[in-house]
């Protein structure tokens, strides 16, 4: 359904009903990891995109069809701090629902203190921070030049102080970018100064926007977490099978996954709680309706949308 995919059994909200407030790839910023793909331009001006009514309707009409939602979480096709309804969509959520929302957003508009008061309304918030110091948040993030890392980090210890609720920040570790022992050291320093509930580290493990990002190894992503210290956690896998209820179109639901990240045929059959016969039959429609293409990223086959410009047939 348009605006809504999931839930998915995400490896930090259990599980969790995407909302996707924006058109395809919106964003501010071109991190290399990207699992979208790159950010052909970035978006520098919030908008409104799409009718609240809609947005709202959407979650309504979903709600009460899902087994299980463990939070409603804005994320999917971008940044969604981009999306200038965001307060207004959040507030209507709690009056229709008392599942916790939460917010997964790059961190950057965290410096105006009106998204601030907006994403303040969110049971959870997951920023990410990926750099301690400019020439690494260039290389990594790829944010337009004016941009400032140390303007970034002071919105997060300001949204900090004003917060009350859970502040889960994530780093996403790419190898010989953004994991030298004297980077490290520096975000050490900046999560104490941010003081977050939790830190999260993650690495690509899927397909990335540029070739050459490569993932840290098991073990030097626990390296990194002694270097931190509590309250630092490693972001691991997460495949469970869930009942999602009957599907009335497979391919529309496989669609719906892809559209936002890329997934083995493993991963779809876990998410959607389907036999890996149908899944397989229904890839290799997609794939021969060049819906989906498939991609091997260290030793996995995924599967992602295939973005073409065209609408999006059979996820609306």
């Amino acid at each position: 359904m348009r605006f809504i995919y999931g839930p998915v059994l995400s490896r930090r909200l259990g599980f969790s009903l995407g909302i996707d407030i924006l058109p395809p790839k919106t964003c501010n910023l071109d991190c290399v990891y990207c699992q979208l793909g790159p950010t052909n331009k970035r978006v520098e001006v919030r908008h409104s995109y799409f009718r609240i009514e809609d947005i709202i309707q959407a979650i309504e009409k979903t709600l009460p069809h899902l087994p299980k939602v463990d939070y409603l979480t804005f994320s999917g096709s971008g940044e969604p701090t981009l999306n200038s309804h965001l307060g207004e969509l959040i507030k209507k959520i709690k009056k229709i629902t008392p599942k916790p929302v939460a917010v997964l957003t790059n961190s950057l508009l965290l410096t105006q203190k009106e998204v601030r008061q907006e994403v303040s309304l969110a049971d959870l918030v997951v920023p990410s921070l990926d750099a301690a110091d400019q020439s690494v948040f260039l290389k990594i993030n790829r944010p337009s030049p004016s941009v400032q890392i140390d303007l970034i980090i002071e919105g997060l210890i300001k949204f900090r102080e004003e917060y009350k609720g859970q502040i889960w920040l994530e780093i996403m570790l790419v190898k010989g970018v953004n994991d030298q022992h004297e980077h490290l050291l520096k975000l050490k320093e900046t999560f104490i100064k941010i003081r977050p509930d939790k830190i999260q580290l993650n690495t690509v493990v899927r397909p990335p926007a540029e070739s050459w990002v490569e993932p840290l190894e098991e073990e030097e992503l626990m390296e990194v977490a002694k270097i931190f210290g509590p309250p630092v956690e490693i972001v691991t896998e997460t495949r469970k099978r869930i009942n999602f209820g009957p599907k009335n179109n497979l391919e529309a639901a496989i669609l719906s996954i892809l559209k936002r990240r890329p997934a083995t045929d493993e991963e779809l059959a876990s998410f959607l709680n389907e036999k890996p016969a149908r899944i397989k039959e229904a890839i290799q429609k997609l794939l021969a309706q060049e819906k989906i293409k498939a991609r091997r990223h260290y030793h996995r086959l995924l599967y992602e949308y295939y973005r073409r410009g065209k609408k999006d047939e059979g996820t609306g």
